[in-house]
């Protein structure tokens, strides 16, 4: 397996409308593997990350959560997917985002947000994979 590059790449990508209200969406072609872009924010105190309401916190490790709610963090615009085309990668305190597989131009970029999240704030699950087994 090649090492990984977590340089994210200069992909055009596109904030509109999904089925769970904006998402992100691929307007070119996205290799397998590739690290597409990275998830940012401030990072937050462990007295805020248990008061916060934002749905938008990233735990990097059990002394760094990351807020990504600003809407200058266009990876906070992916949604959730049970078979997602992406996936979050932490590396040196980072939170990069890279390919599953190839990605169509048009497509919507999603990543598992986890059974936790799913639980917590969108049960039963509304993703698009969840939807279509109904």
């Amino acid at each position: 397996m090649p090492r990984r590059r977590y340089q994210p790449g200069t992909f055009a990508l596109k904030v509109k409308r999904s089925s769970a209200g904006l998402g992100l969406f691929a307007d070119e072609h996205i290799p397998k593997a590739a690290c597409i872009l990275e998830y940012v924010g401030r990072q937050i105190s462990e007295e805020e990350k248990y008061s916060s309401r934002s749905r938008y916190l990233f735990e990097i490790n059990s002394r760094k959560t990351i807020d990504g709610k600003p809407r200058t963090n266009r990876a906070g615009y992916i949604n959730h997917s049970c078979r997602p085309n992406c996936e979050p990668v932490i590396y040196r305190g980072r939170i990069f985002i890279f390919a599953l597989r190839a990605i169509r131009a048009g497509e919507e970029l999603t990543y598992d947000y986890g059974k936790e999240y799913v639980k917590d704030y969108c049960w039963p699950c509304k993703c698009a994979s969840c939807r279509s087994k109904k």
